[in-house]
């Protein structure tokens, strides 16, 4: 495998208090001394068992996989999706971006909208943003108070175990970038006017709030990272890096689930095409 050493060091599933500043934005020590050129055949490597696990995922048709990610603004979701899932068979999987919940979705639970894109199965879903957002934001951004927020760790945490038993696989996603390497990416897009588009002056009020949001990301990741539905940190100032952890990630997990084929109920000696 391209990533050397136990992936486990990224794992975060009750293991006690969590300081997001214990873990490295750059590190990349289960590369060893390559850099982003050499990264580039193990990335097609992994890109290519993922497309075959996940064929099997769907030919089976028995498992669900359930990918959350979570990031500061520019921390790297659209680009990780894009380039870990990009040989994967786009009828085996679907991305959702959870964006401000609309006034019809506000009428109900907060989970309600999630709940209804969970993945069937033989699927992989793809959580842009996700129901973490009901708690992150809500907090940080004082949007409700806390007698709505705190109970929602829980009602997250039984949601999760019930979509596990149900046979649900979930893997959480933290990418980790540092509040240096955000302001270079948000300064590179309003440097190119192609990139315009992705950048909104109200993301600068939540930069302000860096450290706010660091907090919040260390309770929640401490509270909700389970056996059943871990959290992995991410280390994500370097992209190629990133992509190889979680893509690292992804191959573990599905080879984990010993999914096989399906057996026919016919035999190919017993049929002939002319």
């Amino acid at each position: 495998m391209p990533v050397q050493g136990s992936i486990e060091k990224y794992r975060i599933s009750n293991k006690g208090r969590v300081k997001l500043s214990d873990y490295p934005t750059d590190d990349k020590s289960l590369f060893g001394q390559g850099g982003k050129e050499d990264s580039y055949p193990f990335l097609d490597q992994l890109r290519n068992e993922l497309h075959e696990l996940q064929t099997l995922l769907y030919a089976e048709s028995k498992k669900r996989i359930l990918v959350i990610i979570q990031a500061m603004d520019t921390g790297g979701k659209d680009g990780c999706v894009k380039s870990v899932f990009s040989r994967v068979d786009p009828q085996g999987i679907h991305v959702e971006s959870f964006k401000k919940p609309s006034e019809d979705e506000l009428a109900y639970d907060f989970l309600r909208r999630m709940h209804l894109k969970v993945p069937r199965n033989g699927q992989i879903v793809v959580f842009n943003r996700s129901h973490y957002e009901d708690i992150i934001a809500v907090r940080v951004k004082d949007i409700y108070p806390k007698s709505v927020w705190k109970p929602r760790y829980e009602h997250i945490l039984n949601f999760e175990k019930m979509l596990t038993d149900e046979g649900t696989t979930i893997i959480k996603l933290y990418l980790h970038i540092s509040k240096e390497e955000q302001r270079k990416r948000l300064q590179a897009r309003l440097d190119n006017p192609a990139k315009h588009w992705k950048f909104n002056p109200e993301d600068l009020k939540d930069r302000a709030r860096w450290d706010d949001f660091m907090e919040v990301y260390e309770d929640v990741i401490e509270k909700t990272g389970t056996e059943y539905a871990p959290w992995h940190i991410i280390p994500s100032d370097r992209k190629w890096y990133r992509n190889l952890v979680v893509a690292r990630i992804m191959v573990d997990t599905l080879k984990g689930l010993d999914m096989k084929f399906p057996i026919s109920d016919w035999l190919a000696e017993d049929i002939s095409i002319d």
